[in-house]
């Protein structure tokens, strides 16, 4: 390994010389094995080695996540998918091993913004998550290593570009950490706090009962934030984000974007939208973007004469706003996590809508109480962390 790595451009392409290196002439903690990833490819490639790293140590369980533009599109790990999952995942024609199951989880949850993706992996990469990642538009992977077989398969794809990334398990970044912005550097301790369950015991809510699924869940949510560019809000359910709101300088709007690509989740299990009448041989991503205006205001786009024609077989009854609430209605138990505290009960409202059960915030707002109020209006369990998880 060597103690720098130039790279084609920063950010845009305007932006000459780039480069990653180590100070101190330390060897960098990464291998190229194929490809050449660029400045965005490797910010995201290390932000979300730190994420999976983190929900396998909180999990035990193998953990993937699915960036774009320094946040996660979608984080798991790996548990069991049912069929109408594998399904809507587009992965029920596959064998899956835990670790491509927890990858189908991640890339799943928002299909639309996972395209084009960075990946992370929390364990050596197998033939069986290879394949998956193989048909699926991206733009790298990074993780700890990679079998003979899952490797040839990458360096394949993309017309042999595709950028692999082998990780150093063992590296440790110094306890403080720089940048530079304008000119001026910045500097401060690494964020190095512990994501686990000691982070749910002050529950303000009459409702207390957290169970050990949920608690899994929020702490999935959690550790997600905590590499999203903040304000941020995350929606999780059995064992995976569902809906992430990152970037927003109002959290209600943060409440509102995770909670709209939860109800989008959900919506896609829809027997309406499972049985959608596919013409042969339509693209994934024809049909993810297909499927998301369907399920909008929108659908007359999709659904048109002239326009269903090149998607359908023939032409799928609208499914309405009746339809669509009544079903988000059975949506329960989902756990949501917020980097901030809640400031107004307005987003504890937002998120009864997409079947919030249970929710991990810091406290601390002038208007806890109108917060925890809301909460117990629908007997919602939440806990006070205590920690403010900003990112930027």
């Amino acid at each position: 390994m060597a103690n720098e790595l130039a790279l084609k451009y920063g950010c845009n392409p305007n932006q000459k010389p780039a480069r990653i290196f180590m100070k101190e002439g330390e060897e960098l903690p990464i291998e190229v094995l194929n490809g050449r990833p660029g400045y965005i490819n490797l910010l995201d490639a290390f932000n979300s080695w730190q994420l999976v790293q983190e929900l396998k140590e909180a999990t035990g369980l193998p953990a993937a996540a699915s960036f774009k533009h320094v946040s996660p599109a979608g984080a798991a790990v790996a548990i069991e998918m049912s069929e109408t999952l594998k399904k809507i995942y587009f992965v029920d024609d596959l064998p899956l091993s835990p670790l491509a199951t927890a990858y189908a989880r991640a890339r799943g949850a928002d299909r639309m913004s996972s395209y084009g993706d960075f990946i992370a992996l929390s364990d050596t990469c197998d033939v069986e998550t290879a394949r998956l990642i193989n048909r699926e538009v991206s733009d790298g992977v990074i993780a700890p290593d990679y079998t003979p077989e899952a490797l040839e398969i990458l360096r394949n794809k993309r017309k042999g570009t595709y950028n692999v990334i082998k990780m150093n398990p063992s590296y440790r970044p110094a306890p403080v950490e720089h940048k530079d912005v304008f000119g001026i550097t910045f500097e401060q301790g690494r964020n190095e706090l512990k994501i686990d369950e000691s982070l749910l015991k002050e529950m303000p809510t009459r409702n207390q009962d957290i169970p050990t699924d949920a608690k899994r869940d929020l702490l999935i949510a959690l550790i997600t934030l905590k590499y999203t560019q903040s304000n941020s809000v995350c929606y999780a359910k059995d064992g995976q984000a569902i809906g992430i709101g990152a970037g927003q300088q109002s959290r209600i709007h943060c409440t509102r974007l995770a909670g709209n690509k939860a109800d989008i989740w959900y919506l896609r299990q829809h027997p309406k939208v499972m049985n959608l009448p596919w013409k042969e041989k339509i693209r994934r991503a024809d049909r993810d973007n297909t499927i998301d205006i369907y399920i909008s205001d929108d659908h007359v786009d999709v659904l048109a004469d002239g326009a269903w024609e090149q998607f359908f077989t023939e032409k799928p009854e609208v499914l309405t706003r009746e339809e669509k609430r009544e079903w988000l209605d059975t949506l329960t138990g989902v756990a949501l996590g917020s980097d901030a505290f809640f400031p107004f009960g307005d987003n504890i409202e937002r998120a009864h809508k997409s079947g919030v059960s249970y929710i991990a915030q810091p406290g601390g707002s002038v208007r806890d109480d109108h917060v925890i109020e809301t909460c117990d209006k629908y007997n919602i369990a939440m806990a006070f962390t205590g920690i403010r998880l900003f990112h930027h």
